[in-house]
Formats: structure tokens, sequence, C-alpha cells
């Protein structure tokens, strides 16, 4: 027993005196030195930023530019260019983002629908050819935009089919589905056979057990593969340049004002556009911070 308390005032000796090490005269505890990397790395972070918000910013006070012609100079402080926004050019701005929006809505609504059933028979069925086909599918991912533009081009121009929206909504539907299916395979491949086993098992039908039980598992990668199919549709130029004809939308306009000046009214349509995806993704992470603090209150 006399050990015992021994071995215990050294260790309680022992960590007094580390105790006391590690203040200071005046009895604060002493702070650990800051190493390269604790401040390295924020100011890395912060430059980053800074570089990625800088374009942003530009084009968002540059809507308000009272320009003429060329946006390039900064003339004065004016409203008029989001008051009248469609007055260049006679409406071409806003004809060009109509376009752009008809366009990637189209083809958000087909590659999603086509990229859900596929990533779906990737996952839960077996036949032949299945490696092949998500070889094929992973292509357009890794293929050049030129390469796919020119080709597609080409295919358009063999059986005479006329360049026109309808050929840039194919186009686009053609290299959206490759992101599609991987952003939903990955949620099919997630999901627990178990829940839709008790689906049947509660005499569900098969219908039944897919739009009640399978589809709403599956609903957030599906909303993430439309996002991401409609950013990239509507930010695409070198495909759309290959495959528009005569049609142009936003980004083929934008190209083409560079030559002349960029007008501020096509600043005050990329602003708006930031500005609107930032209030969706503020609503939602609050939204989401709001669900979680409702079901830990349940909890």
């Amino acid at each position: 027993m006399s050990g015992e308390v021994q071995a215990a005032a050294v260790l309680g000796g022992l960590g007094e005196s580390q105790e006391l090490d590690s203040r200071r005269p005046g009895g604060r505890v002493r702070g650990r030195r800051l190493g390269l990397g604790d401040w390295l790395l924020p100011a890395y972070t912060i430059i980053a930023f800074v570089f990625l918000l800088i374009p942003i910013a530009y084009t968002f006070v540059f809507s308000f530019n009272d320009s003429i012609k060329s946006n390039i100079a900064w003339r004065g402080f004016t409203f008029d260019k989001w008051l009248n926004v469609c007055t260049v050019e006679g409406g071409a701005v806003c004809e060009a983002f109509g376009n752009s929006i008809i366009i990637g809505i189209a083809a958000t609504v087909i590659a999603t629908t086509l990229g859900t059933m596929i990533a779906i028979a990737l996952v839960r069925y077996r036949f032949r050819a299945r490696g092949a086909i998500s070889l094929l599918l992973f292509l357009p991912m890794a293929t050049p935009e030129v390469v796919l533009g020119a080709g597609l081009a080409a295919q358009f121009l063999a059986v005479g089919v006329a360049k026109d929206m309808t050929t840039i909504i194919l186009a686009h539907t053609m290299f959206c589905i490759s992101f599609v299916v991987v952003t939903v395979k990955a949620r099919v491949a997630s999901l627990d056979p178990a829940l839709e086993e008790a689906g049947r098992d509660l005499y569900g039908s098969p219908s039944q057990v897919f739009w009640r039980v399978t589809f709403p598992l599956l609903l957030p990668g599906i909303v993430a593969a439309a996002l991401l199919s409609f950013a990239l549709s509507f930010d695409d130029f070198i495909i759309t340049n290959f495959n528009s004809g005569a049609v142009s939308t936003f980004p083929k306009y934008i190209y083409i004002s560079a030559s002349r000046g960029i007008p501020a009214e096509a600043n005050v349509i990329a602003s708006a556009v930031f500005l609107f995806a930032l209030v969706l993704v503020i609503v939602a992470q609050v939204s989401r911070a709001a669900r979680a603090k409702r079901l830990a209150n349940l909890g």
C-alpha cells in the first residue's frame, strides 16, 4: 500500500512540475509558437478566394457602368442598365439568354431522365456489354470539347440535319448524360436493398415501391445531377458553337460581342444569374440546417 502511495506522490509531483514549466512567471499559460503551416494555409486560402472572386466582382460592379458601346472604362454609376436590360441591340442579349435557358432546361430534363434510368440499370442489373456501356458513357467526359463538337457537327452534316436549337439540345443532352449517370449511379449504389425489400414485404407493387421508397431516396442525387447538367449546358460554348448555326446563346453572344465590346447589359444578366445561384445555395443551406435541428430536437 505504501508503494502505491509513493508512486502516486511521484506522479503527482511530475504533473505539477510540468504544469509549472508550462506557465510564465506572471502565471499565464505559455502559448504555442506559430509555425509556417499555421499562417501559410490561411493566406493561400484567402489569395485563392480573392483570385476567384475578382472577375465576379468586376462583372457586378461594371453592370452599373454608364457605358455607351464598350464596357471597359468606368464612365459613371447608373441603374439604367438594370432597368433596361433588353434594349441593347434590339434585345439580342435577352434573346440569347432566353435561348440558353430553353436549351438548358430541355437538355437537363432529357439527360436527367435517360441518365437516371441508365444508372439504375447499370447498378441493379447484370447484362452483356455492361462494362463496355460504362466505358462509352465515360468517354464524353474525357473527350475534349473541340473533338466532341466537331464530331457532332460532322454527323449532323452527314445525315442532312439543319443546325438549329434542336441540334444544340441533342448535343448538350449527349454530353450531359455522362455526368448524370456518374452522379446518380453513386447514389443508387449507396441505397440499402433492405428498404425496398421491406416495401415488397408490405405487399407494395413494383411501381409503388419505386415511387414511394426508391425514388425519394434517389431524389437528392437526381437533383444534384440535374443542377450539374443545367450548369454545364448553360455555360457551354465550344460544342454549341459547332452545332448552333444561326441560333445565339448567352455564351456565344458574349464571345461574339468581345470583339466590339461587351455591353453592360450582359454584365447585368451575368450578375443576376450569380445572385440567383447564391440565393439558392443560401436557402438550401438554411433549410438543411433547420431540418437537422428539427431532427435533433425530435431525437
